[in-house]
């Protein structure tokens, strides 16, 4: 039986810049630590910082509340109002926003300036999209679905600028993107999909085009993980979503011949290679 791993599965620039971010700050001796949101969505890596004594701050009273310390920016960025707070009150800020994320901070915050309303095509529940409307000075938009976008509704004077969640389905954007334009805006499109993002999809959904089953590791959380799970969900039927080796039940059949593996962009690799020998020995 053949096991097909994908080149592009684990740790993306961002998440690998953010975690080295954060164990060198624990190497330097910086006391105590604290991340506002967990670091990145993959629970055994927060875990495991925890225990060398990181905290996570999931609130802005918590935030409010520290008197010392040094807080790190998780990768997905955080809002204009966070950056402000930390300077009032004396807090030391360690920056570890995707370098990608960040860029469209600056875009939002320049098109707003030039008097563009602004778009942003992805889960308005990410933390990533929350930080992108945090730069925002007025009211912005998120669309997720083929109904949020035929529903959107701005005065026909206002000038748009669509921007994406970095792992946001790149076929969906375009299809929503689409939608957006037929209303017959003065719309600027920027594709803010990362590239490792959209190669990571492209790739999985081909593995999973040619696999009789399909593993897809990552955070219950990861954005970019249940993309992923979407796209190979659609390719292959028998398509398995795990968080780690423990959670997987892989079906065992004659008619299994190849089995495809992929992972998010959170994921460590020690787990997919776990996972990989796993499957290996199984078969």
């Amino acid at each position: 039986m053949e096991v097909k791993l994908a080149k592009t599965a684990g740790f993306c620039f961002g998440v690998k810049r953010a975690v080295d971010t954060v164990r060198t700050q624990i190497q330097e001796g910086a006391v105590p630590i604290y991340t506002y949101g967990p670091i990145v969505h993959n629970e055994t890596v927060v875990r495991e910082l925890e225990q060398k004594g990181v905290r996570v701050l999931n609130t802005l009273e918590e935030l409010q509340n520290l008197t010392e310390g040094t807080v790190i920016i998780r990768a997905h960025g955080v809002g204009r109002r966070i950056y402000e707070l930390l300077k009032e009150r004396g807090i030391r800020l360690v920056d570890a926003t995707c370098p990608f994320v960040r860029k469209i901070h600056r875009i939002v915050e320049k098109q707003e300036a030039q008097g563009r309303t602004i778009i942003i095509i992805g889960n308005a529940a990410h933390p990533e999209v929350e930080g992108i409307r945090g730069w925002c000075r007025k009211p912005s938009y998120v669309v997720e679905s083929v109904q949020e976008a035929q529903n959107l509704t701005v005065s026909s004077s206002e000038k748009l600028c669509i921007v994406s969640q970095t792992t946001f389905n790149n076929n969906k954007f375009k299809d929503l993107v689409e939608i957006i334009l037929k209303k017959g805006y003065d719309i600027i499109v920027l594709n803010t999909i990362c590239s490792a993002t959209e190669e990571r999809q492209t790739e999985a959904r081909q593995i999973a085009s040619q696999a009789d089953a399909m593993i897809v590791i990552g955070g219950k959380h990861s954005s970019n993980t249940q993309k992923l799970f979407e796209i190979c969900k659609r390719e292959c039927e028998n398509t398995y979503y795990i968080q780690s080796l423990d959670d997987l039940d892989l079906k065992t059949s004659q008619s299994i011949r190849c089995v495809g593996i992929t992972a998010g962009a959170s994921t460590p690799n020690k787990i997919i290679e776990e996972v990989q020998k796993h499957v290996g020995i199984k078969f």
